[in-house]
């Protein structure tokens, strides 16, 4: 949690890794993905360095395998066959000694257009120009081409002790003879195929992690002797005896007389930000980088966003219904994630849904919870509790009667009468309002009055966390210089209109409810100093308010000027003193905080309005849930013939439809957009930089595989 919360601790390292050592040293680290490799040599062009040669052979090889040998999806049985074009064949015997030049010098002049089959002969055999016994490898080369023949025909005369036999089919041989050998031939060939197709995928991994560890050797460099070359690493501290035990191995696997070792050097540079994640808060983190890869150590709001973000997605999206239904799409992607069809796609769309199956399944379940507080599932109300309002109270204390329900379509429960309100409903929005025809008008109220509260609690939780940035760097001045106006100026205002809500609806009651007063007019009112001619909403309400403002005002100069004033009295009595002579421009620390300031005290008013989108896209979510039912579902519902089944089933897959597509798809897609303009810039501007550099290790995990990329895995 403290790594998610603010990144690793990171080392700037020197590896001094022996010349007979360094290739399977830095093998093992890229098995890791431990350390990152900084460039030592800048200023040498990248095709002057010692391993560019190797590079290039790294690079011909991946054009051979990725575009040379042809690979085609042809299913007999459950295996995929390549197919190739027609191969010739020539076999030998040669000296044990002599095998591996061989094997080089036909790769080196045939450019890997042959294949290479061979095995040891367990009888000794006499030498034909000594006569001693010597060990022989029996050999067999696979070539396609006439001129790739002639090449491999040089090279067998020249290196091979009894040159055997070229095989080629006979012309003579009767038709029933040749199709029975061209029959067993493709057999053959198909079956020497299949077993090399398997082993393709693994050519590519291997290739591609000897290009990676020639580049990384590039980075190196070497010592007076030019026998140790020395790498700079950034390296976590906690991985530093992982790192150790990585280089003994690489030493032990090469046999080097010498082991590599690692040391820590001190630096004054920035290192690099390390936040470990896994599959579940890595969808998080990646809405998070986003935004801004975090300075080092700096608080990172991914934590947080873990909770908040499907929360306020669910605010806009609250219905139980569509909530069910994406949870359960998410959970299906959560069960079947290590399927290789649903990872390695080529639909770009389809993957960034696979990639965010964790934060779908939040937001679902977070949608389910604003459902029930919504009393909304599919625009219906669920009556689970049963209401806390009686109608049959009217009729009993004689309110109304039976010519008042005939000559009104509309009639108003009176809660102050005995019996009508029984208490609140236990889980939410109690049903009975889903009947009313001021229903709009009652949550319109309830939406708005909470989108403020949201907003002005998530905004006054990100003032809070600067905190820990400000302790962590021992900025402490800034608690009181930056932190403390930034917070009295936000609660003296906003705050203040929070506790006017929660005021209201807590002292007013049903039968005085027509005495209580705008609290829009007395926010207004105290800004301008006034309300002579408004009814006050509790006593010294106008004196409480101009203290609040006050407060408010003051602390814009002290946001201001505090900061800059006090680094320069800092820097010029430190400088009288000798302490440090550090260069402090003045002006532009000043023009920082000023524009600091003023985005400060202006994005408090518009942050807390752009809470408001919270009530007005939940508002437009719900009409669009009922007017989707109104217009399709209930005309299917209302056919009373013997029809109406059979024309309910087209009405309801058409209902479906029009339900993913337009209330799941265009309007979560939607919530998702503003919930992460809700973080960005509401949230996490209040304590976040997000200017750091990400730490990139050198991991063979990391690299691309062309046959991931081509969806042929």
């Amino acid at each position: 949690m403290c790594s998610l919360l603010r990144g690793e601790e990171m080392c700037l390292a020197q590896l001094f890794l022996q010349s007979g050592s360094a290739y399977d040293c830095i093998n093992e680290l890229g098995e890791l993905g431990l350390v990152e490799f900084r460039d030592l040599n800048p200023g040498v062009n990248a095709f002057q360095r010692k391993h560019v040669n190797e590079i290039k052979k790294c690079e011909e090889m991946e054009r051979i395998l990725g575009k040379d040998i042809l690979i085609f999806n042809i299913q007999y049985g459950n295996n995929p066959i390549c197919l190739f074009i027609e191969f010739n064949f020539i076999s030998g015997l040669i000296q044990r000694t002599k095998i591996e030049a061989f094997e080089r010098m036909l790769w080196r002049v045939c450019k890997g257009y042959t294949i290479l089959s061979y095995a040891e002969v367990e009888e000794y055999l006499e030498d034909p120009d000594t006569g001693e016994p010597t060990k022989s490898v029996v050999f067999l080369i696979s070539y396609w081409g006439d001129q790739i023949g002639q090449k491999v025909k040089k090279i067998c005369d020249c290196s091979s002790n009894e040159f055997l036999i070229t095989y080629f089919l006979p012309p003579q041989l009767p038709l029933l003879s040749e199709n029975l050998v061209l029959h067993r031939t493709d057999d053959y060939l198909k079956q020497v195929l299949m077993k090399a197709s398997e082993s393709v995928y693994t050519w590519v991994i291997q290739v591609k992690k000897m290009k990676a560890i020639y580049f990384i050797l590039n980075l190196c460099s070497f010592d007076v002797t030019n026998k140790c070359l020395i790498a700079e690493v950034w390296c976590p501290v906690n991985d530093i005896p992982t790192l150790r035990r990585a280089l003994e191995e690489g030493s032990r696997k090469s046999g080097a007389t010498v082991p590599s070792f690692v040391n820590r050097i001190p630096t004054n540079d920035t290192p690099p930000t390390l936040i470990r994640t896994n599959k579940f808060t890595s969808g998080f983190q990646n809405i998070v980088d986003a935004y801004g890869v975090g300075n080092y150590r700096e608080v990172n709001p991914a934590p947080f966003t873990i909770i908040t973000f499907p929360f306020l997605f669910a605010v806009m999206f609250g219905d139980l219904g569509h909530g069910v239904i994406m949870a359960l799409f998410a959970l299906w992607m959560v069960l079947y994630e290590n399927n290789r069809k649903l990872k390695n796609t080529r639909n770009e769309i389809w993957n960034t849904f696979f990639e965010g199956r964790y934060i779908i399944l939040m937001m679902g379940l977070f949608s389910i919870y604003t459902g029930l507080i919504y009393n909304d599932c599919f625009s219906k109300s669920l009556n689970i509790f049963g209401s806390g309002w009686s109608v049959k109270a009217m009729f009993e204390a004689k309110v109304w009667k039976d010519a008042d329900i005939r000559g009104n379509r509309v009639l108003t429960l009176d809660p102050n009468v005995t019996g009508v309100f029984r208490g609140p409903y236990p889980l939410g929005i109690d049903p009975i309002w889903n009947l009313a025809s001021n229903r709009l008008t009652f949550l319109n109220s309830y939406k708005m009055k909470m989108s403020v509260i949201l907003g002005v609690i998530h905004m006054s939780f990100g003032v809070i966390l600067s905190t820990y940035n400000y302790l962590h760097f021992r900025k402490k001045h800034s608690l009181y210089l930056v932190f403390l106006p930034e917070l009295l100026f936000l609660l003296c205002l906003f705050g203040y209109l929070v506790f006017m809500i929660f005021y209201k609806w807590l002292v007013f009651t049903a039968k005085d409810s027509r005495l209580a007063p705008s609290i829009l007019i007395h926010f207004i009112n105290m800004f301008l100093m006034q309300g002579d001619g408004v009814q006050p909403l509790y006593p010294g309400q106008t004196g409480l308010q101009v203290f609040l403002v006050v407060i408010a005002v003051l602390s814009v100069p002290v946001l201001l000027l505090g900061k800059p004033v006090y680094l320069y009295w800092l820097h010029n009595g430190s400088h009288r003193l000798g302490m440090y002579r550090v260069r402090f421009d003045f002006a532009d620390e000043f023009l920082h905080q000023a524009i600091h300031t003023i985005e400060y005290c202006l994005g408090c008013v518009s942050n807390t309005a752009s809470y408001l989108r919270l009530w007005a896209l939940s508002l437009a979510h719900a009409q669009l849930s009922e007017v989707l039912w109104t217009m399709v579902m209930r005309v299917g519902l209302r056919m009373d013939t013997s029809l109406g089944v059979f024309f309910l089933v087209p009405v309801f897959g058409l209902f479906a439809v029009l339900t993913v597509s337009i209330l799941l798809v265009m309007e979560g897609l939607s919530a998702f957009l503003h919930a992460l303009r809700l973080h960005w810039v509401e949230f996490q501007n209040k304590f976040y930089s997000g200017t750091g550099v990400k730490f990139c290790p050198f991991s063979f995990s990391l690299l691309p595989s062309s046959f991931e990329h081509d969806g042929l895995l």
